[in-house]
């Protein structure tokens, strides 16, 4: 006698299921009260190391722009998206490992309501958390730019909600949660040098600009550099952040195609 294992039939996105997702992770995130202050916590606190690291370095008499003032705006971008791959890769690998995804694949609900479960729950954090690095830097550490700071914590918002995208899609490919980590030099580690941080873009190799020029982080700084030189919004900031929201819907879809059942 032969059975077979009978699945749910597939559904499109709905509502309902989606935010059901959404308050299951956020109450789990509510509970992990180390997660919370790593995602919250964590770039404030590597904004104040920045700023202590620069605090005493004399400023170039041709260009008035603090050290501080030209890489902290830029690492306003970079911090959120590497905790927030970090972060989501490892808590979507920990559902796979304890049998909650697998338990969810088998139900009615739909790949794109449990990926923009969890995408909106990180993003959620990831509002917080630029929210924090906000105050922090600006407030208390004295950053400045000529444009208005809420452009540029709209760009690391967005920014950080792009690495939670490309951790649910890392999570795919990773077995265990230490792969998961092992992503980190793989995906991160690469767009930190090429994003212009320490070399600006149009220096680089032309084989290495190519390359940079297919990463989301290089047009998430190309974006705070526009605000950190420029009063108003312009047109070259609102095109590279929709590059990088381009880059974050293309990371989910894929993510919802290789999210699959391991086990029959």
């Amino acid at each position: 006698m032969t059975t077979t294992l009978e699945l749910a039939p597939r559904r499109t996105p709905t509502l309902r299921p989606y935010l059901a997702t959404t308050s299951r992770i956020l109450r789990q995130l509510r509970n992990d009260r180390r997660t919370v202050a790593m995602i919250v916590v964590v770039p404030a606190l590597l904004m104040t190391l920045l700023y202590f690291i620069y605090q005493d370095t004399p400023t170039n008499p041709l260009n008035p722009v603090s050290l501080f003032d030209r890489v902290g705006i830029t690492m306003l971008g970079i911090l959120p998206f590497i905790v927030m791959f970090l972060i989501t890769a490892i808590a979507m690998q920990r559902e796979r490992t304890s049998g909650t995804l697998e338990r969810l694949l088998t139900t009615p609900l739909a790949k794109l309501d449990l990926l923009g479960g969890y995408g909106t729950a990180f993003s959620v954090a990831a509002a917080a958390q630029a929210a924090v690095a906000f105050l922090v830097s600006f407030g208390l550490l004295g950053l400045d730019a000529a444009g208005s700071p809420g452009w540029v914590v709209l760009i690391a918002m967005v920014d950080a909600v792009c690495g939670v995208a490309l951790g649910l899609l890392a999570s795919a490919f990773a077995r265990t949660e230490f792969q998961a980590v092992q992503f980190m030099p793989v995906v991160v580690a690469p767009q930190i040098f090429l994003c212009g941080l320490l070399v600006p873009r149009g220096q680089l190799p032309g084989w290495l600009e190519g390359i940079s020029n297919v990463m989301p982080l290089s047009y998430a700084v190309d974006a705070l550099q526009e605000v950190s030189v420029h009063p108003h919004a312009t047109g070259r900031m609102w095109l590279d952040l929709a590059v990088v929201a381009g880059f974050t819907v293309v990371a989910l879809c894929l993510g919802a195609a290789t999210l699959r059942r391991r086990t029959q």
